[in-house]
């Protein structure tokens, strides 16, 4: 492949990292060149995980301070690996995403982004959809049609668990449920970063009565198009785990809670399954979602475990810059696909 390499910049809601993924793409074939997660410096991750708290004076700061950050790591990242990038695609940070109030916010801006890298740089890629009455998520559904077409159901597991499948040739996603942003937060409280293999969450006992108040939130009885975020589990889930009498007792409750929302969702006997997204290496949260599934569940090579997200955010880039769709609204509910994103040219 002669094609331009597309370097895709992923951070999820549970602000793990920095994905870089760096990629050639001809039509839907693709190639990755080099692919890193970095990890974040204490404070920044602090602000990160905290932005929606911020004043507004301190919230733009963080804009162009994330985005400084994020230049500076690609300037490294295609020095490190000899790469001569054409393109940054970033997803940036969540911090605001009401997409029913016509709300949606992304940090790290894409001007300082191009101007430390000295790389054009695309970002913004939900606005424009939820402009057109749209959820501007999951963003990634594009990509799994195209790259990935050989699979029935293509689960990620992040913050947030989402999935994409077609259905009557259409293809449509949807966020299934909270995940790693629950468990993060409540393996923080015991002192921990995350819940390795669920181990603190081996440690408790399932409420029943909680987990039936869980399954029973209105959200799992709508239809697709709908998405998820942040303040939708501070105002439905948070409130129902504080009933839990220990942590490790809402760890096990949450982990039955969050495995039987996927795995009621990937049915189908004869269906296979792409597993990716942090939460695939939770050994017990694995183990719960195929007692629910019938699908067959692929775990696919550590690469696009860690990386497809990243990969396929690189991937709208490219279709940004083609001049082609990457949002669909059968996937959003806007009122038509459009080509999203924000081009800053260096």
């Amino acid at each position: 492949m002669d094609s331009p390499i597309y370097i895709g910049l992923m951070s999820g809601t549970s602000v793990d990292g920095l994905d870089v993924c760096a990629v050639r793409f001809a039509g839907t074939n693709y190639e990755i060149l080099a692919a890193e997660s970095i990890p974040y410096p204490a404070d920044l991750h602090d602000k990160l995980l905290n932005a929606h708290t911020l004043s507004a004076l301190e919230l733009a700061q963080l804009h162009v301070d994330f985005g400084v950050y994020c230049g500076r790591e690609v300037r490294d990242f295609v020095k490190k690996h000899s790469i001569c990038a054409d393109y940054v695609a970033s997803h940036g940070q969540t911090v605001f995403h009401t997409p029913q109030t016509g709300l949606t916010l992304q940090i790290g801006s894409g001007a300082h982004i191009a101007a430390e890298c000295g790389i054009s740089t695309i970002c913004d890629f939900r606005t424009l959809d939820v402009a057109m009455g749209g959820q501007g998520a999951p963003l990634v559904p594009i990509g799994d049609e195209l790259l990935f077409p050989e699979y029935d159901y293509c689960l990620n597991i992040g913050g947030f668990a989402n999935v994409s499948t077609s259905v009557d040739g259409k293809r449509i996603a949807w966020d299934i449920c909270p995940s790693n942003i629950v468990l993060n937060s409540f393996a923080q409280k015991l002192g921990y970063e995350f819940d390795k293999d669920g181990q603190l969450g081996r440690k408790g006992t399932v409420n029943e009565q909680i987990l039936r108040k869980l399954n029973n939130l209105s959200y799992y009885a709508s239809s697709a198009p709908k998405s998820l975020g942040r303040e939708w589990v501070e105002q439905e889930i948070l409130p129902i785990l504080s009933q839990g009498k220990s942590l490790y007792d809402c760890l096990a409750t949450y982990y039955e809670h969050c495995a039987m929302q996927i795995g009621k969702t990937l049915q189908g006997k004869d269906t296979k399954t792409l597993c990716t997204g942090g939460g695939v290496k939770n050994s017990l949260l694995m183990e719960k979602i195929a007692k629910y599934a019938q699908s067959q569940l692929v775990i696919p090579d550590e690469q696009v475990i860690d990386f497809k997200e990243a990969l396929i955010f690189a991937y709208l880039g490219y279709l940004r810059v083609e001049g082609k769709p990457n949002c669909l609204a059968t996937v959003t509910g806007a009122r038509r696909d459009v080509c999203g994103g924000v081009v800053w040219h260096v």
